[in-house]
């Protein structure tokens, strides 16, 4: 069957929304950002005057600012984007049930069995859509048509602000394959630098590969990229009434001032791991491998992930495990902005068995035990809050407080 997959994009959200109740900022260049006192402070969306100075999401605020002056600077307010962001899934919900958000602001829609209700042509039903979300809740859309879910994503993105793209069996090749190899789903900046290395800059060269050798550079997501690039995807528009199976659970912050000894990393870890595993617990759900993220100053990112003996869901495993990561990735004193602890490979209760041979026989009744300590203090915080009890997690082994880092 040929489907019918919409993908719809809102246009500079969170600013958009913004600007509805300051419409003397309209062709002003104008930006949301977080923070700076808190240490969040990068632009967290733009409107078109700001983009055109050049000013990108995810930059630094003095970054902004360096590229446009006169940029007038907004503070988000996340409970109203998620109330208009149910506002416009609810008018997509009048045209089939099959809506699937990626993100706030973007939804796919399957319309391949309601699309002859609404007069047959995908490319109308897209323009009526964008027509109706500017006059109802005054946002623009950029809308992808296609016959998946990946070509229906390049479509929005093909040409901003409010517009409609289609890609069909006919054009594919000739709109996608000379786009630039990132502009493809999940294809971020690592696999794009990888992919470089071998000459593979537009999705065109990717779809040219060989599927073993991508496969062999990349593993699964290499094979899976290039059914991308060649239009295979077949992934089904998930109702976001139907639940999807968790693949991770993780927590990050931005620490108040940067970590620069052992201490401080073991603090900033404990908590984090504390927050997954309770996280985890409340699922029922067991962690198999565990991820650590660590960005500086300058917001470059370093990760390690490693694979745990035994499936667990216990605050001093998630712990050590991190640390240990953590000892790979840094060492004192480079300063820490920020950390994500990030339980990955989940299994359900059921399927986190154990083996149990001669040499780990005495470690079951303290693993046990160290279940029942933990179970009790989720019930203590359930019923007192989730600040009324955790580890004593000040100090490291053997180790001292520092003075208080200010840097």
């Amino acid at each position: 069957m040929n489907r019918v997959i919409l993908h719809c994009d809102l246009n500079c959200f969170y600013a958009s929304v913004e600007l509805r109740s300051r419409p003397d900022l309209q062709r002003v260049p104008t930006a949301v950002c977080g923070d700076p006192q808190s240490r969040h402070g990068i632009i967290l969306a733009k409107n078109e005057p700001a983009k055109r100075f050049g000013v990108k999401t995810a930059e630094t605020i003095w970054q902004a600012k360096k590229k446009c002056p006169e940029l007038v600077l907004l503070p988000p307010h996340h409970d109203l984007y998620r109330q208009v962001s149910r506002q416009v899934n609810a008018v997509y919900d009048q045209y089939t049930d099959l809506v699937e958000p990626f993100g706030i602001d973007e939804s796919w829609l399957d319309v391949t069995h309601t699309l002859h209700l609404f007069g047959g042509d995908a490319k109308a039903l897209a323009d009526a859509l964008r027509m109706r979300i500017k006059q109802e809740l005054g946002l623009t859309l950029s809308v992808g048509v296609s016959f998946n879910k990946v070509f229906a994503k390049l479509g929005s993105d093909y040409r901003k602000p409010d517009a409609t793209t289609v890609i069909s069996r006919e054009n594919w090749k000739e709109i996608v394959w000379p786009l630039p190899v990132g502009d493809l789903l999940y294809v971020g900046g690592a696999a794009r630098k990888l992919l470089g290395q071998y000459g593979i800059s537009t999705i065109g060269q990717l779809a040219a590969c060989q599927p073993e050798m991508l496969e062999q550079l990349m593993g699964k997501m290499g094979i899976q990229l290039y059914q991308y690039a060649n239009g295979c995807d077949a992934d089904p528009v998930r109702s976001r009434y139907e639940s999807e199976p968790v693949k991770s659970v993780g927590n990050g912050t931005t620490f108040p001032d940067n970590l620069t000894t052992k201490p401080q990393i073991y603090r900033g870890i404990s908590l984090l791991s504390d927050s997954v595993a309770t996280r985890l617990r409340h699922a029922g759900l067991y962690a198999g491998g565990l991820q650590l993220t660590i960005r500086d100053p300058q917001f470059h990112d370093r990760s390690r992930q490693r694979q745990l003996p035994s499936p667990t869901h216990l605050i001093r495993e998630l712990t050590d495990t991190a640390m240990s990561l953590a000892e790979q990735l840094w060492s004192p004193p480079s300063p820490v902005r920020a950390m994500t602890v990030t339980a990955i490979h989940l299994v359900r209760a059921e399927d986190a068995y154990e083996q149990v041979d001669l040499f780990t026989a005495p470690a079951a009744p303290k693993k046990e035990k160290q279940e029942k300590l933990e179970g009790a203090m989720d019930q203590i915080r359930q019923k007192y809050g989730s600040h009324a009890i955790a580890f004593g997690t000040c100090k490291t082994p053997k180790e001292e407080d520092p003075p208080h880092d200010q840097s």
